[in-house]
């Protein structure tokens, strides 16, 4: 199994692969930086080679997660069986764009191949286990939850990934879940959120970094989504601290000029390196 967190500025794309499938997370594009997109769509081509794509999951319909030209690529070249996204999102000129691509891209498909949209809540599924999902990975579903959907942030899937048979690991995706959902989520879960490798929420945002969650994740690695020198101060100083107190190893996306991350793991023994694809 391998995740890939690549390098986008200040926004979310990765990609898990295991066994010849992969699944995509998020979709956002640089759009006013032409030689960091190209970087980019090369990185995703590469790692995406010969591996069949099932499925897309949109954490979030803000554009740093979601914008409409990264939707639109990866439906286009890429043809996931199914995208995924939370039920409640705030209404903006970018999620408005995003389902309309959803839409047109099912009406293209229709009568000649599978797409499906799959909007999910906590409580509108008949199971957290989104068994439906087939492939090479299970899906454990934490959030969103009607009661605690109060900002698009508090809106996002948060969503377990593992990987069947040999050499598995956990990748738990959080969106940019806020600590105010943490402590629902966590309260509830608890130790069912455990996963090897943890998406940091909302890009090392020090209001997302929530101890006890972290504490029932127990993560092995972090990793960081996060644009260099981006205007928000992510990752912060003491979400940084949260995760290097409660994970082995932290690592983070806007390093040494901005690099994308390669997760993996052999005989058990999980390790990131930069990604030169």
């Amino acid at each position: 199994m391998h995740v890939a967190t690549f390098y986008v500025g200040q926004g979310a794309l990765a990609v898990v692969r295991h066994q010849g499938e992969a699944i995509i997370v998020d979709a956002h594009l640089p759009s006013s930086d032409s030689q960091l997109r190209g970087h980019v769509v090369s990185q995703l081509h590469w790692t995406l080679h010969e591996q069949s794509v099932t499925g897309l999951v949109l954490t979030g319909f803000d554009a740093d997660h979601s914008s409409p030209d990264g939707v639109n690529l990866i439906l286009s070249e890429y043809t996931p069986s199914w995208v995924m996204y939370p039920r409640y999102y705030k209404e903006t000129h970018s999620a408005s764009e995003v389902r309309r691509i959803i839409d047109c891209h099912q009406r293209r498909y229709y009568g000649y191949r599978s797409f499906r949209q799959e909007p999910v809540r906590v409580g509108d599924v008949d199971s957290r286990f989104l068994n439906r999902l087939e492939g090479q990975f299970t899906y454990e579903l934490f959030s969103p939850h009607f009661e605690d959907m109060d900002s698009s942030n508090n809106s996002s899937i948060v969503l377990k990934i593992t990987a069947l048979g040999q050499d598995p690991f956990s990748y738990l995706v959080t969106g940019d879940t806020e600590n105010s959902r943490w402590e629902r989520i966590n309260q509830i879960f608890g130790d069912k959120l455990r996963s090897e490798v943890l998406a940091a929420p909302h890009h090392g945002a020090e209001d997302a970094a929530h101890p006890g969650a972290v504490r029932s994740i127990r993560p092995d690695t972090v990793l960081i989504s996060a644009g260099v020198d981006n205007q928000y101060g992510h990752p912060h100083p003491r979400a940084l601290q949260v995760y290097k107190n409660l994970a082995k190893h932290v690592y983070s996306t806007n390093r040494n000029g901005g690099v994308s991350l390669w997760t993996s793991v052999l005989w058990g023994k999980l390790t990131t390196e930069t990604l030169h694809g």
